[in-house]
């Protein structure tokens, strides 16, 4: 099993950074949508500083940059799956 499937299972907050049309076409199971550009002024969504949190979106480059914000706000254990099909299945 690797990190992010265990970190999945012990109750990891899945965020999928896309946008609200691409989450509705597809998205990771349990994930909630948060768009890129309003992760700043959605923090207190996120949960715990120390809850661990996994962002995709379809790339990677949108979840590279909503991970940079979380770590810079604080929180401890940011993760950046890449794309949705970089997520474990």
């Amino acid at each position: 099993m690797s990190d992010l499937e265990e970190k999945i299972k012990s109750g990891a907050i899945i965020v999928d950074v896309r946008t609200p049309e691409e989450f509705e076409e597809e998205a990771y199971p349990n994930a909630v949508n948060i768009p890129v550009d309003e992760v700043q002024r959605r923090l207190k969504e996120f949960g715990d500083m120390n809850t661990p949190v996994i962002v995709y979106c379809a790339s990677g480059a949108r979840s590279a940059y909503a991970a940079r914000i979380l770590k810079n706000a604080g929180y401890k254990d940011v993760v950046n799956a890449g794309g949705l099909y970089d997520m474990p299945m």
